[in-house]
């Protein structure tokens, strides 16, 4: 789950955030103790928002508050992604804009955290200099000494990877201004080689967090109102972790269910999910608990067999396509969705077409749709030459978005009529006397608002009619 646009510290559905939009917790800011402030953006996919909850929380422990102005901020950071040229660029521009704050008020201090910073730690650092601090995703602990290394006119730079790190102990600063939904992290890194993917070299080896901290994190967000949480890893499925004193084995359909068990009214998300992890245990641990929600985000790629194999997905077609309706057979009402990368390396207009019909037969409500974007240091830049022109790329994610709009739009369509249990996450977008909110699909649904509900709280609503991407229904 990827998005290029921004926010502060963190958000609540990535796919709906706009360029410059921040959540923020006012009341927070407005208790927050007199000293330095911090101020963060957030690019890439959902463990970047996560991140920087537990970057604010490590900060927050060493006397700074947290504000959204930069121009006001003793330290400006930007938590970054690698996984495509476009976020890397995006990035570039705002820490020449942070530069110039900079030069108006001495004294700040500009840093780059995540991904982009264990990759390019030389370059931000002495070539651009536009930097002073560069941290990778498993040194933000040490970012007080840091900061105070930077204080002593030095560069404080720790991009090292670890093997045990999770952050389980760190409670993240959830300044989320909805106070419905949260991010957990269960699980840091990735063991698979995608050739086109430049996760394992910049947030390392997979290890998984100690459950009995993610349903204590779970069980503390539920008593503090919330009323959904999101587990998050880059390959949820693969999550495994072994008591060292008794040697038992916590399974991820393992851990939906003690986190399910929380309480029935705590909603459970999760992502990402790799299609050759995803088990059968887990699929009927969704079916039997009303509160995990029925939706499973599952990257196909690519819908051709040979380009499948070039980026070491580890399945081809038929298998992804078994993996499919295995999940309808055990979940019929399950949603589906998707990420897509169009113009791999080779990738012909037959091939290229596999794509577009894998799109129709598996239904997928929705996808994250991008054209291949060479990443230094991966197996493909190594193995394989860019060929596809960029012209042609770009047609062919044209052609791959009008298809999802045409099978999301159908999708959307059959909801007509149907009753759904919607949590409230607050006001519409267009008008405060509507509400939103989420299906257990993952499906958003617009509302007039009607008795004394609040946001946090189940409504069933009934659904009317839908536009291209959203449903319209009343409170029945």
């Amino acid at each position: 789950m990827y998005n290029d646009n921004p926010t502060l510290l963190s958000i609540k559905n990535i796919d709906e955030l706009k360029q410059g939009e921040v959540f923020f917790n006012e009341q927070t800011e407005k208790e927050a103790p007199k000293g330095k402030k911090f101020y963060i953006e957030s690019y890439g996919c959902a463990m970047n928002f996560s991140d920087s909850e537990i970057v604010a929380s490590v900060l927050a422990d060493v006397g700074f508050s947290a504000t959204r102005n930069m121009e006001e901020s003793d330290l400006i950071l930007i938590n970054t992604c690698s996984i495509r040229e476009k976020a890397e660029d995006t990035v570039r521009k705002r820490l020449r804009i942070f530069d110039k704050v900079k030069r108006s008020r001495p004294g700040t201090m500009v840093g780059v955290l995540g991904c982009m910073a264990e990759r390019l730690k030389k370059k931000l650092l002495e070539q651009e200099k536009l930097v002073d601090l560069v941290v990778g995703p498993d040194a933000y602990r040490d970012l007080p000494k840091l900061v105070s290394t930077v204080e002593e006119g030095e560069k404080g730079v720790n991009v090292l990877l670890s093997r045990e790190e999770t952050y389980a102990d760190i409670s993240p600063l959830r300044l989320d201004s909805n106070g419905v939904s949260g991010f957990i992290s269960i699980m840091r890194g990735c063991d698979n080689m995608c050739s086109f993917c430049v996760v394992p070299f910049t947030r390392g080896r997979e290890r998984s967090r100690e459950p009995f901290s993610i349903v204590a994190e779970a069980t503390d967000l539920y008593e503090r109102g919330y009323r959904e949480v999101t587990l998050l890893g880059q390959n949820v499925d693969s999550y495994k972790w072994k008591n060292p004193e008794t040697e038992k084995v916590v399974t991820f359909a393992n851990l939906l269910e003690m986190v399910a068990k929380v309480h029935p009214d705590l909603r459970i998300r999760f992502s990402t999910s790799h299609p050759k992890d995803i088990t059968d245990e887990v699929l009927y641990t969704m079916r039997d608990y009303e509160n995990i929600c029925k939706y499973i985000h599952l990257p196909v790629q690519s819908g051709n067999s040979r380009v499948l194999e070039l980026m070491n997905r580890t399945y081809d077609r038929e298998w992804y396509m078994d993996k499919v309706r295995r999940i309808y057979e055990i979940m019929p009402d399950c949603a589906i969705s998707s990420d897509i990368i169009t113009g791999f390396c080779s990738e012909t207009e037959e091939e290229h077409q596999d794509t577009l019909s894998m799109i129709e037969w598996a239904n997928y409500t929705m996808s994250y749709m991008f054209f291949y974007s060479e990443r230094p240091g991966t197996m493909a830049a190594r193995k394989y030459e860019d060929d596809v022109p960029l012209e042609v790329k770009k047609r062919r994610l044209a052609e791959v978005i009008r298809i999802q709009s045409q099978v999301s739009f159908k999708n959307l369509q059959k909801d007509i009529g149907k009753t759904y249990k919607v949590l409230i996450e607050g006001d519409s977008k267009r008008s405060d006397q509507e509400w939103k909110g989420r299906n257990t699909q993952n499906k958003m649904i617009i509302f007039p608002k009607k008795g004394n509900h609040q946001p946090s709280q189940y409504v069933q609503v009934k659904v009317t009619e839908s536009t291209s991407a959203t449903l319209r229904g009343e409170i029945i």
